[in-house]
């Protein structure tokens, strides 16, 4: 009996998703110009990047970037604990930390990697991962990588959660939950939560991603806006790569916990250090982000203004008061079909098609940036007016 062929396994699972409508596929940008981008010859308006505050071609933010490769090179050339680890990514560190209102932070490389690591130096064989259905692919990963038992909870279901941690009195806890939720743009119960986490000696994590720069009153975070400090949120992980417009992730919190993952977290101490030109970049964007509240103000109204007019239209949105806006249709198909009408007229919009969302809940993933304009938000909703029931395109939406 021969073994199976793995490609050909892999082969023939890419057919099925392809027959299903829900194949991927990868398409490359030749030039972004702040909401702007070329692709394929086609200028689009772009309602589909994280750059929640603009920053990602700011100015300062170019300049320190390249202030430092000039002085410094490109890549670090080694992991952090061998030579890999600048000044630059020091200062990073200091900044994020102080920002936050935690005793330290540590730098990865991606989002993704720092909770792999956190989650693979906290959790052990035997201990109980509790997590909101609907977190990031990465948390999943990141019990699973542990070897932790994985129990979920309904979304922003508060009891839910509990009555997954009574469960398992007997075991290390960590509930770990996004703090705003990537496809539904709608904010976890994290006051109850540490409630909750603080009842049952459980340990709580939370992946601030997108709520990192646009939330909270100079930017820090979903935790900051609601004044919930190291003690009660012992783990922060937020990205550099959404709202400061640069690249990387940290993680955030006591000076001990900070410590355990140099020792034990095996994606910070087995890859190379971010480049130091990054991290320089990064410094400039959370002072930027800092300081300019004004892009927060901005964002802020666009969405007032993009929710008012999409109500006045009666499309189906999703309930979300941040940047991310999802227009939910449903069909894989019907996502599809919306997203492709748009392009037409010039528009970027991600369709969001499952497994990244459950089946019957496919949409237009749509977000907003201060770098857009009242007149890109006012375009945007006469382009879905046309493809409203009624409109010139109701076979999309």
């Amino acid at each position: 009996m021969s073994r199976p062929s793995l490609i050909a396994r892999l082969a023939q699972a890419t057919h099925e998703r392809a027959q299903a409508g829900l194949q991927r596929r990868l398409r490359t940008v030749d030039h972004a110009d702040g909401p702007w981008l070329d692709r394929g010859g086609q200028r689009l308006l772009s309602f589909a990047g994280n750059d929640y505050l603009g920053l990602a071609q700011h100015p300062l933010v170019i300049a320190a970037f390249k202030r430092t490769a000039d002085d410094e090179g490109v890549g670090s050339t080694a992991a952090h604990l061998i030579c890999g680890h600048r000044a630059e990514h020091a200062a990073l560190e200091e900044a994020l930390a102080e920002w936050t209102g935690r005793e330290r932070a540590l730098l990865f490389s991606t989002g993704y990697m720092a909770n792999l690591g956190a989650m693979q130096a906290l959790l052990r064989p035997g201990d109980v991962c509790v997590q909101d259905k609907l977190n990031h692919a990465c948390l999943l990963d990141g019990a699973a990588l542990a070897g932790a038992e994985l129990k979920r909870y309904p979304h922003g279901d508060v009891d839910g959660a509990a009555r997954q941690l009574a469960s398992r009195t007997e075991a290390g806890a960590l509930l770990a939950t996004d703090g705003v939720f990537s496809m539904d743009g709608d904010l976890a119960p994290l006051r109850e939560l540490a409630k909750l986490c603080d009842r049952e000696d459980a340990t709580l994590m939370v992946d601030d991603a997108h709520g990192l720069g646009v939330l909270g009153e100079d930017g820090a975070g979903s935790l900051s806006a609601l004044d919930l400090g190291q003690r009660e949120v012992p783990v922060l992980m937020a990205t550099l790569g959404k709202a400061l417009g640069c690249q990387g992730a940290f993680v955030a919190g006591p000076a001990s916990l900070i410590e355990g993952l140099v020792q034990s977290a095996r994606t910070y101490v087995y890859t190379t250090a971010m480049p130091p030109a990054v991290a320089a970049a990064a410094l400039a964007a959370v002072r930027v982000a800092r300081t300019e509240s004004w892009r927060r103000q901005k964002l802020f109204a666009l969405i007032r203004r993009f929710r008012d007019g999409a109500a006045e239209l009666g499309l189906p949105l999703m309930p979300s008061d941040t940047a991310i806006q999802p227009l939910l249709l449903g069909d894989a198909a019907l996502a599809m079909a919306a997203a492709g009408a748009l392009e037409e007229q010039g528009f970027l919009v991600g369709a969001i098609r499952p497994p990244t969302v459950p089946v019957g809940k496919a949409r237009l993933r749509i977000t907003l940036s201060a770098a857009h304009e009242e007149a890109h938000v006012d375009r945007l909703l006469d382009a879905l007016a046309g493809l409203a029931p009624g409109g010139a395109g109701d076979r999309a939406v």
